[in-house]
């Protein structure tokens, strides 16, 4: 049985996952949301400008009045602004499973801050939340998200081909990975 508490903070030795908070448009738009190389494989487009990333923050905001919103802001500790997200995208009550999603600047990558990020995510869905299995995805063509997935200890799954269209209309595959909470 599920116990959702929403997103609350979390610490870990580099980093703080939180709420997002109004004032992190600033910093959503100029670390990751406008960088169009960060954005390449993701859904959504890069914003054009910052009046997009204040829209998505007030979406986020609104979303925090549902218990079952996982939508956590991530800043280094050393540095106080935010540098990227990570969320719960896909929930399945019916299975005790949920799907995390993430972003983060391109001058943060490569640093093991995103694999910081998901293993926490991971434990307080895990223990504090009750989720039994959490799966991740990546486009074929992004496998620095796949070695992120498997540093933070998921576990290939399998290609689904032909999931989607990107926004340049060509169609990719993706990664699945997965992690079952009885797993080390």
């Amino acid at each position: 049985m599920l116990q959702h508490k929403g997103t609350v903070t979390i610490e870990t030795i580099r980093l703080i996952l939180r709420k997002f908070e109004r004032t992190d448009a600033n910093d959503m738009f100029h670390n990751w949301a406008s960088d169009p190389e960060v954005c390449k494989y993701l859904s959504w487009g890069p914003h054009k400008d910052i009046s997009a990333s204040k829209k998505r923050i007030k979406y986020i905001l609104q979303s925090y009045s549902y218990p079952d919103t996982y939508q956590w802001a991530i800043v280094l500790k050393n540095r106080k602004h935010v540098i990227g997200s990570i969320s719960v995208e896909i929930k399945n009550t019916l299975d005790s499973s949920c799907e995390i999603g993430y972003c983060i600047g391109r001058e943060f990558w490569n640093q093991g801050i995103m694999t910081e990020a998901l293993r926490a995510v991971m434990h307080y869905l895990f223990y504090e939340i009750g989720y039994q299995k959490i799966v991740a995805k990546h486009d074929l063509l992004n496998p620095a998200s796949g070695r992120v997935m498997q540093k933070a200890g998921m576990k290939f799954t399998e290609i689904i081909e032909k999931v989607g269209i990107r926004r340049d209309g060509s169609s990719y595959d993706c990664a699945v990975y997965t992690k079952y909470k009885d797993e080390d």
